[in-house]
């Protein structure tokens, strides 16, 4: 092989490592994306939970009964 035919080779190696890397970037940006929306539905569920006990101490900082 001459020189040409390597550069050209390792090209097309860089090329479809490139491409191999931008579908996975996407694809943990779709998941990334995902993640933050069940969290913040979470947080939210949680929110109104809490508010729903309106009076009462979150359990969450309540003293546990040997205290």
């Amino acid at each position: 092989m001459d020189r040409i035919e390597i550069l050209e080779e390792r090209v097309a190696h860089l090329t479809r490592a490139v491409e191999d890397l931008s579908d996975v970037v996407a694809r943990q940006s779709r998941e990334i994306d995902r993640l933050t929306r069940v969290s913040q539905l979470l947080a939210q569920r949680e929110a109104e939970r809490e508010s729903d006990g309106a009076g009462t101490i979150p359990l969450a900082d309540q003293k546990p009964p040997h205290w």
